[in-house]
């Protein structure tokens, strides 16, 4: 082998075993070798932004069409936000052509963020097994987690699908399609729709009658499929400028005694919890779609 090829493989098996260092798993597995079953580690990043999906065809969760405000690094108390005109607002030059020119400006506290749990039952003796125990934890309970922080993202406390302030499209217009109706009402409001979010029913459904979906993606879409937003209805919006998603940047796993009716049968179980908020910048650039 040459000398090059040794140097180039002695450098992958660094960062490999870096990468296996900084997983949740590989902590907590190393964590529970001292502890036992009064392991409890706390983590100073939001653990369901870690791990990297092998699969060749990925789904995205909601978080990933956002923009992340990690408070633990950019700490902040308050932000900005529009919203629509009032009745009996006064003419706002311009307002005709660019509606947001009479968009009205607030300044507000970041709301309490939401804390998100998940619970996984360990197979019997798993923890006997450290590589095995750590993957578990990757890709079982971080997993868990992730499909949790979807039911906040969309509907939690504050969860875009419990916003009032988005308004509701149901006619598909001259463009026969809600959600290209949507792009474009996002476009008339100065902003540029770049996700969707849908149940995966409906893409599929769209991706085999036609090019709509396609051409969403080829258009610079962010399309996320997920089963918490009810077939028929989707979201779209302009997620880069109109939201954000404030994230303590903190993180918890530990052994816990579940609540009544978490499982079906007695069994060891561990506990994981990520603290988050949504918020949008701009309601009027976000739409909730009847396919």
């Amino acid at each position: 082998m040459q000398r090059t090829d040794v140097i180039k493989r002695t450098i992958a098996e660094v960062v490999a075993d870096r990468k296996k260092q900084l997983s949740p798993g590989h902590v907590f597995a190393e964590a529970f070798a001292k502890d036992g079953f009064d392991t409890r580690v706390e983590y100073d990043v939001t653990i369901t932004d870690t791990l990297t999906s092998s699969r060749r065809k990925p789904r995205y969760p909601s978080r990933n069409v956002l923009k992340v405000v990690d408070l633990s690094r950019d700490p902040q108390e308050f932000y900005w936000h529009e919203s629509p005109p009032r009745p009996g607002d006064p003419v706002v030059d311009g307002a005709d052509l660019r509606r947001e020119a009479a968009n009205h400006f607030h300044r507000s506290p970041i709301p309490p963020l939401c804390t998100t749990k998940t619970w996984v039952q360990v197979p019997d003796g798993l923890w006997d097994d450290p590589a095995s125990f750590a993957e578990f934890i990757n890709y079982r309970l971080v997993v868990r987690l992730c499909t949790a922080e979807n039911v906040t993202i969309l509907r939690g406390e504050g969860g875009l699908l419990n916003l009032p302030e988005i308004t509701r499209i149901t006619d598909p217009g001259p463009f026969g399609s809600t959600i290209l109706s949507a792009c474009n009402e996002v476009e008339q409001n100065g902003s540029t729709a770049d996700g969707l979010i849908m149940n995966p029913a409906d893409y599929y459904r769209l991706l085999g009658s036609g090019t709509l979906v396609r051409d969403l993606e080829e258009n610079g879409v962010f399309i996320v499929r997920t089963r918490l937003v009810d077939a028929g209805e989707a979201i779209v919006g302009d997620f880069g400028h109109g939201a954000l998603l404030f994230d303590s940047g903190r993180s918890m796993i530990s052994f816990a005694e579940p609540p009544p009716g978490t499982f079906a049968e007695p069994g060891v179980a561990l506990t994981a919890e990520i603290y988050e908020r949504v918020v949008l910048n701009l309601p009027t650039c976000f739409y909730r779609v009847s396919l």
